[in-house]
């Protein structure tokens, strides 16, 4: 297992379409590893694949919170199948989107269909902050941010500060 980079805005990368899996192997699994690793590492509760740089259709979740015990969820293909009308928000956070958090309203429920690590398909019924993750990270698989949910201005203006982070070398973000 290792801690691999996280892919930022502005990359392009980051709106791209994933690629579907064909078959689980060990490549695959010890990506789902290293994702859970730099997930976990980067204090997220999130992670798709393209955001270290990868396009396959692989996220982990984990939204247990930290007076509880670890519940890593991998998902290989997974696709939302049925949303409830009953909306919740949440403030989100992207770890491609340093420092950005986002009220964000999205179906309370959500239904979807995925592949588990062992290449079995499985339906899962998520509801509260798990639909919300799980949505988030299949908007990462089809090329969707968080800041896509903004306007053009202010999407721009998050866009540009962390561009410009990036490129201040002697600035410490701690």
């Amino acid at each position: 297992m290792s801690i691999r980079d996280i892919v930022t805005v502005p990359n392009e990368i980051l709106k791209k379409i994933s690629e579907p899996i064909e078959k689980v192997g060990i490549n695959e699994k010890k990506l789902i590893n290293d994702l859970f690793e730099t997930m976990y590492n980067s204090k997220g509760i999130g992670l798709a694949a393209v955001q270290v740089g990868i396009l396959k259709r692989i996220l982990v979740i984990d939204v247990s919170t930290k007076d509880e015990k670890k519940n890593p969820l991998s998902f290989i293909n997974p696709t939302i199948k049925k949303v409830s009308d009953k909306t919740s928000i949440y403030e989100e956070g992207c770890l491609s989107i340093p420092q950005t958090f986002i009220e964000i309203e999205r179906p309370k429920i959500c239904e979807i269909e995925y592949i588990d690590i062992d290449g079995k398909k499985r339906d899962l019924k998520c509801d509260g902050l798990l639909s919300t993750c799980i949505q988030h990270e299949i908007n990462h698989l089809d090329g969707k941010l968080i800041i896509d949910h903004l306007s053009k201005l202010k999407k721009d203006m998050i866009i540009k500060k962390i561009s410009k982070s990036k490129k201040n070398p002697e600035r410490i973000l701690v």
